[in-house]
């Protein structure tokens, strides 16, 4: 039997395990093998996870499973992506879709957000979720690879309503050897559909010399898109099996992040302390509407909003957000 829910197709017949691990067949159908476990279920910084134009300085529950259908060689989740199921679930966290709302409206999280691994590995579960904490009001999203097939894209669609995907890398090369997946096809035409009725915001991490030299074509493609797109461009501090790698040299990588400034209005450079460039500008005038501070390590936090009607304060020109961030910010959600 295969396993639709992403473009690995797996055959699951006779106990296959398929790439990710986290399905199975039973009696005919596809299962999913570790219902309501998380491996994660804090309260964080929406800017952190990072979401940019999302209810600015609001807090989110961040949430994650296991297994993953990539096989990144520089992962930093990889004690819970590429280890075995079997052995991660251990340690995992059991807790139903009710008591995950109850945690999220505890903590004072506007919304739950879906990070870690990829959440194409516990559609069952996430579709619980989902309609629990639509019922008291309480919005997903997600960070996703996009590495789906069309009809489970549509799913994520219905589950999350803002997403933050993975663009690692254009060309076969790069996805062949550091990612392990023949091509990004299949990604650009998510981030496509999905950017089409969701917001989106996408996220690259930068090897220096290795896929810095396609930010030009990835901006360009994402200009195509919507250029109004958030790009979140990051320092990729490397971990699994490029954890000798040399960290990215920050001029260099800035220098290249600049020169696309004119392709995508909202390209941002962080996942270091003090980046200068976490801040949104206004596309029309250069005035600051939002500014944050850089803390490294995903550490980033909303320091001042100066959006008006979500407009800039000096022209006027819209700055799409996602939900009410001015009311967020001046109802005192957010949290320092």
């Amino acid at each position: 039997m295969q396993c639709n829910y992403c473009e690995w197709r797996c055959d699951l017949t006779g106990g296959k395990p398929g790439v990710c691990r986290m399905y199975e067949e039973a009696g005919g159908a596809i299962r999913e093998r570790f219902p309501h476990h998380w491996s994660s279920c804090i309260s964080s910084r929406i800017e952190s996870i990072p979401f940019y134009h999302v209810r600015p300085g609001s807090r989110a529950l961040v949430i994650g499973t296991m297994g993953c259908n990539f096989s990144c060689r520089y992962c930093s989740n990889a004690f819970i992506a590429k280890e075995d199921p079997i052995l991660v679930q251990e340690r995992m966290l059991q807790l139903s879709p009710d008591e995950v709302v109850r945690k999220a409206k505890q903590m004072g999280c506007v919304s739950i957000i879906f990070n870690v691994n990829e959440p194409a590995m516990s559609f069952p579960s996430l579709l619980e979720l989902a309609d629990v904490a639509r019922a008291e009001g309480i919005p997903l999203g997600c960070l996703t690879n996009a590495y789906s097939t069309e009809e489970s894209t549509e799913l994520l669609a219905s589950i999350f309503s803002f997403f933050n995907i993975g663009l690692k890398g254009m060309s076969p090369a790069f996805n062949r050897d550091f990612i392990g997946i023949p091509s990004v096809d299949p990604i650009l035409r998510n981030i496509r559909r999905l950017a089409a009725t969701r917001h989106v915001e996408v996220t690259t991490p930068i090897i220096e010399s290795v896929n810095d030299g396609e930010l030009k074509e990835m901006a360009r493609f994402l200009a195509d898109v919507d250029p109004q797109i958030p790009w979140h461009v990051f320092r990729l501090l490397p971990e699994d099996e490029m954890k000798e790698a040399c960290y990215p040299d920050i001029e260099t990588i800035a220098a290249a992040v600049e020169s696309v400034r004119p392709i995508l209005p909202y390209v941002y450079f962080h996942n270091f302390v003090g980046s200068e460039w976490v801040n949104t500008l206004c596309p029309g005038c250069g005035a600051l509407v939002i500014e944050r501070f850089s803390l490294g390590c995903g550490g980033d936090m909303l320091k001042s909003f100066h959006c008006v009607e979500q407009g800039c304060q000096d022209c006027g020109r819209e700055i799409r957000l996602a939900g009410d961030a001015e009311d967020s910010w001046k109802s005192g959600e957010v949290q320092q």
